[in-house]
């Protein structure tokens, strides 16, 4: 019988490699470094955690199922994910494409591998299709890499367009699903190769762990990350597969409470005469306004928001009570950061301007919290 999406997230005992005898709600946690060869019985093997581990395969499995894909590697962070899809795909002298816009620890690990081993990579505008079209076109392109929504600056990239690109030229197409979530758009549906994600933020919900996951399309694929992950020892403890595990039943009721909470604050932040400009991919102000509706289930809670002046925008991070001033996003609590200086430290001011994110520019991530006392937050923090 074929279920939703939703039904099959509150149930992932099912998806263990094997029957739990005792039919736990939660597969058990095998935290063991090895096994023992001669007590084994099952089809599958075991022989030690970095290669497989039955606790992390049900979250493996899990992934691979929600995202329509033909396998998973969990991996112990979410920038390793990123790391993975490189080990695997990119040799010496590569071409990578990748979207300007780009999360800050990815753009320090392009920097680590172009010094490292040469690789080439060609920052663009993925909403200008004759740029990448023609960047594809006269380069030897292996990779071609992007968020949607990206992060800071929000834009919403027409996936389904780039995989037709990538593959048109014989280039790989990964999408970095971290702040949409597989709740709400499955990238490789888009024929996107990879869907990688960072399952610290919205996938576990509560903020207690850092992890993440890389789902391939092919089998393939699949066998190749798989051994990248195992000589790389990119995988996931079993612990903390068992507190993303936690979350993940509530994804589909937290996500909708985000969505609403976020364009309710973005709403009344556009009303604000201390406001230059709100980015909000769910407000019609949003230039991919059409393009989130149609591509996207729910609207994530991140948003940024461009004060009048740097002094302001520090003053406000300064004294909001409610608000923390953290990085990442996708936990109960609501956040503020300025991306200049935390997230997104690693880019120059140019490359920040050329992104549209100034000194002034502040990243929302709106949590579970009451919209109203949000509200008294931000007046009291601005008076």
């Amino acid at each position: 019988m074929s279920e939703q999406l939703e039904t099959s997230l509150c149930h992932i005992a099912k998806f263990a490699p094997f029957d739990d005898v005792s039919g736990a709600s939660h597969f058990p946690i095998y935290n063991t470094g090895t096994f023992d060869l001669k007590k084994q019985t099952g089809d599958k093997i075991y022989d030690y955690t970095r290669s497989d581990n039955p606790t992390r395969e049900v979250l493996e499995n899990l992934f691979t199922h929600v995202e329509g894909g033909a396998g998973c590697v969990c991996t112990h962070t979410g920038i390793a994910c990123v790391s993975l899809l490189f080990e695997t795909v990119l040799k010496a002298n590569s071409q990578v494409l990748v979207e300007a816009d780009c999360y800050g620890g990815t753009f320090r690990l392009l920097k680590i591998f172009k010094e490292k081993y040469n690789i080439q990579v060609h920052f663009a505008n993925f909403c200008d299709v004759e740029i990448i079209e023609h960047i594809l076109k006269t380069n030897p392109i292996d990779l071609v890499l992007c968020e949607s929504p990206t992060n800071p600056g929000l834009k919403i990239i027409d996936l389904e367009l780039i995989a037709n690109l990538s593959h048109k030229y014989d280039a790989l197409f990964a999408v970095d699903n971290s702040l949409a979530t597989f709740i709400s758009q499955r990238p490789l549906d888009f024929g996107a190769d990879f869907s990688l994600f960072s399952t610290t933020k919205y996938i576990s919900g509560h903020g207690s762990v850092v992890a993440g996951a890389i789902v391939a399309k092919t089998k393939e694929l699949s066998q190749q990350i798989h051994y990248y992950a195992n000589a790389h020892g990119r995988s996931q403890n079993p612990m903390d597969v068992f507190l993303i595990s936690l979350g993940i039943p509530t994804l589909k009721i937290r996500m909708i409470e985000h969505e609403k909470n976020s364009i309710t604050i973005a709403k009344y932040l556009e009303k604000q005469s201390y406001i230059k400009k709100v980015t909000h991919p769910a407000l019609p102000s949003h230039p991919q306004y059409e393009l989130a509706k149609k591509q996207m289930k729910y609207i994530p809670g991140v948003f940024c928001v461009d004060f009048t002046s740097v002094e302001l925008a520090e003053k406000f991070i300064e004294n909001t009570k409610i608000f923390g001033e953290k990085c990442s996003f996708g936990s109960p609590d609501s956040r503020v950061e300025i991306p200049a200086k935390i997230s997104h430290a690693s880019f120059s001011k140019e490359e920040l301007k050329a992104i549209g994110i100034s000194d002034s520019t502040v990243r929302f991530s709106i949590g579970l919290e009451s919209v109203e006392d949000l509200i008294k937050d931000i007046e009291q923090a601005v008076k």
